[in-house]
Formats: C-alpha cells, sequence, structure tokens
C-alpha cells in the first residue's frame, strides 16, 4: 500500500510540473514574454502537488523543481543556471519560500480535515453507541421481566396469562435479532475492505419476498403495491436492500400512529429505479427529519411502549450508500410520510430477450 502510495504521489507531482510547463510553453507562444507568467503559474503546480499528495516531501520537492526549471529555462540567461544576478537569485528565493509555504499550508489543512473527519466518526460511533443503548434497553427489560414474572408465579398463573407473557418475550427477542443483524449490517458496509456484491435482481421477485416477509410480521397491516409495467432489472445485494425495504415498512408500522394507507411504490426516472414508502400517520417534525438517518435522536426518551427507530434508518442510508444511491425522507405532521430513495437500473433488451424464448 505505501509503495502505491509513493508512485501515485510521484506521478501527481510529474503530471503537475508538465502541466505547468506546458502552459508556460503555450504563454510563451501567445504572449512572448512569460518571466513573470512561469513563476505564477509553477507556483499553481506546487500548490496541486500539495494538495493532491502525502505529506510535506512531495510539495518541498515540487517548489525545489520550479524554482531550477524556472531559472533554468524562463529567466535570462535562457538554458542556463544563473544565481548569480540579483534579480533571478532574488525571484528564485521568493518563490521557493511561497511554495514551501503553500506545500505547508494545504499540508496542514489535510491534516485539519483528516482530524476533523477522524473526531466526526468517533462522535458517530459514540451516538451509536447511545442509541443502541437506548433501544436495546426496553426490550431486554421486557423480557428479563416477563421470564422472571413466569418463574416467580407458575403455579399462580393461568394458561392464557403465562402464554401471553412468553409471547412478549417472543416478540422482543425477535426484535432483538433484527436489531442484531441491522447492526452487523452497519459493520459489513462501513468496513473499507468490504464491497457490496452487486448481482441482477428482477424487480418484481425483490418486492414480492419483502412483501411476504412483511405479511408474516404484521398480517393486520395491508400494504399497496404500486409497480411499474415494464420488466426491470436492478443490480444490487439483494438481501441487503430487502432489509432496507423491510425497514422501511416496519418503521411505518411501529411508528406511523393513526395510520390507515401503507403504501410501497416504485417507478423509473432516466435509468434510475425510484423506491417509496408513503403513509398516512402522524408525520416526523422537522427537528427530527435533520437526525432521522444518523441513528441519533438524542430528545426522545426511553419509551417502554415502542422501540427506537433511528437504528434501522442509519442502516438503510448506509446500505443506499454503499449502492451509490441515495436516500431522503419528506413528512408533514399529521399528513404522513414519505421515504424515498433510488439505485441504477440495468438495461436490458428485450428484443434479444424475445427471441431467445
Amino acid at each position: 500500500m505505501k509503495k502505491q502510495t509513493l508512485v501515485r504521489d510521484a506521478t501527481v507531482m510529474l503530471l503537475a510540473l508538465f502541466a505547468a510547463y506546458a502552459m508556460v510553453m503555450l504563454t510563451q507562444a501567445v504572449m512572448g514574454r512569460i518571466e513573470g507568467v512561469a513563476m505564477l503559474i509553477f507556483m499553481l503546480a506546487v500548490f496541486v502537488t500539495s494538495m493532491y499528495t502525502e505529506g510535506y516531501a512531495w510539495g518541498v520537492a515540487a517548489s525545489l523543481i520550479s524554482v531550477l526549471a524556472v531559472n533554468f529555462a524562463f529567466l535570462s540567461p535562457y538554458f542556463a543556471f544563473n544565481f548569480t544576478l540579483s534579480e533571478n537569485l532574488f525571484s528564485g528565493l521568493v518563490m521557493l519560500v511561497v511554495s514551501i509555504m503553500t506545500s505547508t499550508l494545504t499540508t496542514r489543512i489535510k491534516k485539519q480535515e483528516q482530524l476533523r473527519m477522524e473526531s466526526e466518526k468517533e462522535k458517530m460511533r459514540a451516538n451509536l453507541l447511545r442509541a443502541v443503548s437506548h433501544d436495546l434497553r426496553t426490550p431486554l427489560t421486557s423480557i428479563y421481566g416477563a421470564c422472571s414474572t413466569v418463574i416467580e408465579n407458575y403455579d399462580s398463573l393461568d394458561k392464557e396469562k403465562t402464554i401471553k407473557l412468553l409471547g412478549e418475550a417472543c416478540s422482543d427477542a425477535q426484535w432483538l435479532t433484527r436489531m442484531v443483524e441491522n447492526l452487523l449490517s452497519v459493520t459489513r458496509i462501513d468496513s473499507e475492505k468490504v464491497t457490496v456484491q452487486k448481482t441482477p435482481t428482477v424487480l418484481d421477485e425483490l418486492l414480492d419476498t419483502v412483501l411476504v416477509k412483511f405479511r408474516k410480521r404484521y398480517p393486520e397491516i395491508p400494504v399497496e403495491l404500486e409497480t411499474p409495467d415494464a420488466f426491470i432489472v436492478i443490480p444490487m445485494d439483494s438481501m441487503l436492500i430487502q432489509q432496507v425495504l423491510m425497514n422501511l415498512l416496519e418503521n411505518a408500522a411501529l411508528h406511523a400512529e393513526g395510520m390507515t394507507k401503507l403504501t410501497l411504490k416504485v417507478f423509473t426516472v432516466g435509468n434510475r429505479a425510484v423506491f417509496e414508502v408513503t403513509d398516512n400517520g402522524c408525520g416526523i417534525p422537522r427537528e427530527r427529519l435533520k437526525t432521522l438517518f444518523s441513528g441519533t435522536d438524542p430528545d426522545v426518551p426511553a419509551d417502554s411502549r415502542k422501540h427506537g427507530m433511528g437504528i434501522g434508518l442509519s442502516v438503510c442510508a448506509a446500505i443506499i450508500k454503499a449502492h451509490g444511491g441515495e436516500i431522503k425522507a419528506e413528512s408533514r405532521l399529521g399528513e404522513g410520510t414519505t421515504i424515498r430513495f433510488w439505485l441504477e437500473t440495468e438495461e436490458i433488451e428485450m428484443e434479444d430477450a424475445e427471441d431467445e424464448q
């Protein structure tokens, strides 16, 4: 990896200097005089080198090469090094100082940006941990309470009450299983060593699988499906996209209070397939929309009646981003919520398919 970085940085420096030389020659052909212009153009090459290479060394090296190149080729006497003239010596020193300062400044800015990004990552990890703790506490407490009640009062509880308590514990355990799956997906997507393996997936088959799973979990909630008539194939990791759609539908089922209609709609715009999950429930406050896909909601206290929604949606955002798509949410209080994402489609030549049949 280090060797590849060295080769890349050397290539960037050489290309920047070569481009600067070509620009100076072009300027000379057009304007005739290039003494002052040459220095500025090579300083620009130093700036580009400093911006797109690692550390100070490449910028400093570009600075020294630029000083020598300008003195040799673009200052009188031409095609000879001459630092005895006070004008040439002063110009070279100014250019060297300015170039090194530029290199140092750009390197420092890159380091500050890297530190800022690392700080944001640590903040995201802390927020994710807090959100996980918040979302896991309620079901674990519920499972412990139900099981301890059954154990301590086994002889006095009737069968119906026992089944109800164990059913609640089972439901919470299933939710915890899905939460762990979500967390594993976040780890998988965030890992730089793992890339999404896309395979062509037929849209109708994907949606049928998702709806079958959702109806098993929430048989009392009907889902209206709207899809295009065309045969659509989308390159994707089908298991991950299934998880996205399940999370979106499940969040609507759990959190859209007053919902009477839940719709899953898919349509195409150019070479993109757009997925929309829409409900007509209570809606989401505007301030909540800002952190909807970050996995954090610091203003919401623990609620023993409902599980949190942040982890699932942060998983959705990570998966869609890994697929090269984008996810957004629109909502109005009292009118409902629409969560929309898009994926690139795969063009299918229908005539060829018909010929093969």
